[in-house]
């Protein structure tokens, strides 16, 4: 797994985790799915990226995934 990959299947399991959270336990939930988007359109605004910095200071390799 790449960097890219790692980061698109951790935001999506997050955004599908706080939904079901939602509906199951609390509405509240949802503002995990907020903060993973605003933190999208961050990274896409600025470059940078928490979790990828993250990773790939954990060795995870760099790659694209969607070339």
């Amino acid at each position: 797994m790449t960097v890219d990959r790692t980061v698109h299947l951790m935001t999506g399991l997050m955004v599908v985790l706080s939904v079901v959270l939602a509906h199951y336990s609390n509405p509240d939930w949802l503002w995990l799915t907020a903060f993973v988007g605003v933190s999208l359109a961050q990274s896409g605004v600025t470059g940078f990226c928490p979790l990828a910095f993250m990773l790939k200071k954990a060795g995870v390799r760099e790659g694209s995934c969607c070339s």
